[in-house]
């Protein structure tokens, strides 16, 4: 049976570098499920990997799509397998890699389609979300789907009013939904996930926010300054930019914030790959393909 090698786990712990190492040795693509490293205008701040990495193996659903392009796990879900198709036809195995657990779980897995939101639900949150902010929406929908709400950007309002108005429209969690159908797919997934120490991971992600800097990250999100209210610039290390460039934090509150949401996004990470069965822990980086064997 055609078979995929899934490489998950937290942002900044290496998997774009094993992702390549293995789809080298088993001459295959790598199919990205990366929520922003799709879109053409976000570069530096979302670490897309370098154009040396990318000429050295086929990616896909890499700088793909525009900001004004809508995607979710459900459009992921149909360009993914269209992908992998094509990728499978002429090989025997194929790589995603990613950090975006939701997208990885709908390739696997499947998504059905969303149930309308009641209009009238939709409009109350959103009043009461202007009215009481960000802080409110967060413990609305701590109360009501702790188990999404550990999962999420908790710092994205849009998904945080998705979430809860799911919840207040259907009177069922938007995770207890997500988990509710499983689709059968031509393909078996051997799932591992990246799990370094913390307090290495973490000092990785503060130099790695350095470095970004360094690369010129504030320049490319002074260019999308016109588009700051599109979903997708809705991401850590963009938002926190716009805050500055409005005047609302010092460039140093800036630098920290983006430091401090994106570890915040790696634990919510590492804590939803260690809740799905599929994923095994990579033991070690050095014997991974001798890991993936054992599993083939």
């Amino acid at each position: 049976m055609k078979t995929l090698i899934v490489i998950g786990g937290p942002t900044g712990s290496g998997k774009t570098a094993l992702a390549i190492e293995i789809a080298g040795a088993l001459q295959t693509e790598i199919l990205s499920a990366d929520s922003r490293q799709c879109y053409r205008e976000m570069n530096i701040g979302v670490a897309r990997p370098s154009s040396e990495q990318l000429e050295t193996i086929q990616h896909h659903f890499i700088a793909s799509h525009s900001i004004q392009d809508e995607m979710n796990a459900a459009s992921f879900e149909k360009y993914g397998l269209n992908i992998l198709n094509r990728i499978l036809e002429k090989n025997d195995y194929a790589v995603v890699c990613g950090g975006t657990g939701l997208y990885i779980k709908a390739l696997l897995e499947g998504l059905d389609e969303m149930p309308p939101i009641d209009p009238l639900i939709r409009k109350q949150c959103r009043d009461e979300y202007h009215e009481k902010g960000i802080q409110w929406l967060q413990e609305q929908l701590k109360d009501c789907d702790p188990d999404i709400y550990e999962r999420m950007d908790i710092h994205n309002h849009v998904r945080l009013l998705r979430a809860l108005e799911f919840y207040l429209s259907h009177q069922q969690t938007l995770s207890s939904y997500q988990r509710a159908t499983t689709k059968s797919r031509p393909f078996r997934a051997i799932c591992l996930y990246t799990n370094p120490d913390r307090s290495t991971l973490y000092h990785q992600i503060n130099q790695r926010v350095l470095q970004m800097l360094e690369s010129g990250l504030e320049a490319e999100v002074h260019d999308l300054q016109n588009f700051s209210s599109l979903q997708a610039l809705q991401t850590v290390g963009y938002k926190e930019y716009f805050s500055y460039f409005n005047g609302l934090i010092t460039q140093e509150e800036c630098i920290a914030e983006i430091q401090q949401h994106t570890r915040n996004y790696a634990k919510r990470q590492i804590t939803w790959f260690k809740q799905q069965d599929a994923f095994i822990p990579i033991l070690s980086d050095a014997h991974i393909l001798e890991q993936i064997k054992n599993h083939l």
